[in-house]
């Protein structure tokens, strides 16, 4: 591998921004990001973004600081053995602020870390989801006009921004015949659950009118467990979102007065001891919008990575809840083609239906039937 020389002066201006620049707050929790530099070679960036084919420099955080430096590596170092770790760490590959450093060595916030480039095997999840598209999508409804899929959680709806594969390209493999196949809406990675996809550009077009309507035509709603004892039976919760990308182009909302009309209508399922089960019936269709009104109202869904209480998510883990609870459960919309109306339902998936057998078996209910 060649490796471009930077100047003096380039590095004293990219030294510069990086002192001068001012630390951006996540709009929701009030935390701090991590600040990604302008692309100038030798390039800082955020630390999961670590490159096969160059080096990788990055500036460690006030929440990463006091770590140990070979217990940071394991952590953002998924996929590489650890044998790999601990031979970079000996031979020098990985610097700290220029200077050779100790596995032992506890980060301090401002430090510049340096890797070199590193080869990180598949994650178990992208082979999972690989096999899982590899095989016939669970398909709700089909006709000439549309096909509903039930989305698995882990899954892409397409391809992009680091993803090779998603729901889409996996059925144009499956059906070479087709000659159209559109989403005609999105579900986050995360969620499982309802997907509507075109058959037919005119059907295309009347769902996506459908869908800019918001409520008004389709009826979409959304299970989703909550950490808290959510009280109110029905709460209507209107909230304006505002989109924006983080320095490494990540998507994120947050509640902003200057954000757009977003509305939500939730009601209560289910109550246990530490966590709600609630219905969610989306009045207009923001991104994250679930997600963010229930972080913003101090219910975190349970399993979000994004939004959520990230402590509880690591507990959850270790109690069998390994993704975020939030599943497209049923819709009720009219035909694109067709002077009916299509009412659909995906069940829960196993793993969301058995955390909750879980913890009606290990936790007192004292709202709502068994789910």
């Amino acid at each position: 591998m060649i490796l471009r020389k930077v100047g003096a002066s380039e590095a004293t201006e990219a030294c510069r921004k990086t002192a001068a620049g001012m630390t951006r707050l996540d709009g929701l929790t009030g935390q701090r990001l991590f600040q990604a530099e302008t692309q100038i070679p030798p390039s800082i960036l955020k630390m999961p973004d670590i490159s096969k084919n160059s080096v990788t420099r990055a500036r460690i955080s006030e929440e990463e600081a006091g770590q140990r430096l070979d217990n940071h590596l394991l952590r953002i170092c998924k996929g590489v053995p650890k044998s790999h770790v601990y031979r970079i760490l000996r031979s020098g590959e990985v610097r700290v602020n220029k200077k050779r450093a100790e596995a032992s060595y506890r980060l301090q916030a401002g430090d510049e870390l340096r890797l070199p480039p590193l080869r990180i095997a598949e994650k178990a999840e992208a082979a999972d989801a690989g096999a899982m598209l590899r095989s016939d999508l669970p398909i709700l409804f089909e006709d000439e006009a549309l096909l509903v899929v039930d989305k698995p959680a882990g899954i892409a709806v397409h391809g992009g921004s680091g993803v090779s594969f998603g729901v889409i390209e996996a059925l144009r493999r499956q059906r070479p015949q087709a000659k159209f196949l559109e989403l005609a809406h999105r579900l986050d990675r995360e969620t499982s659950g309802i997907l509507l996809v075109g058959k037919k550009r005119s059907a295309l077009n009347a769902l996506h009118d459908m869908f800019r309507e918001g409520g008004r035509q389709a009826d979409k709603r959304y299970l989703a467990l909550v950490a808290g004892r959510w009280q109110e039976k029905k709460r209507d919760v209107r909230l304006p979102l505002h989109k924006y990308l983080l320095e490494n182009g990540e998507r994120r909302v947050r509640v902003a007065e200057d954000g757009k009309f977003s509305h939500t209508v939730f009601r209560l399922l289910a109550r246990w001891e530490r966590f709600s089960l609630l219905e969610a019936q989306l009045k207009t269709g923001r991104t994250h919008q679930i997600r963010v009104h229930l972080a913003r109202l101090g219910f975190p869904i349970a399993g979000d990575e994004k939004y959520g209480d990230f402590a509880l998510n690591k507990v959850l883990q270790r109690e069998g809840l390994k993704r975020m609870f939030l599943h497209a459960w049923k819709m009720d919309f009219p035909h694109p083609q067709k002077d009916e109306r299509l009412r659909l339902e995906a069940p829960l998936p196993a793993a969301l239906a058995g955390f909750l057998a879980q913890l009606s078996a290990t936790e007192e209910k004292d709202y709502g039937e068994a789910f």
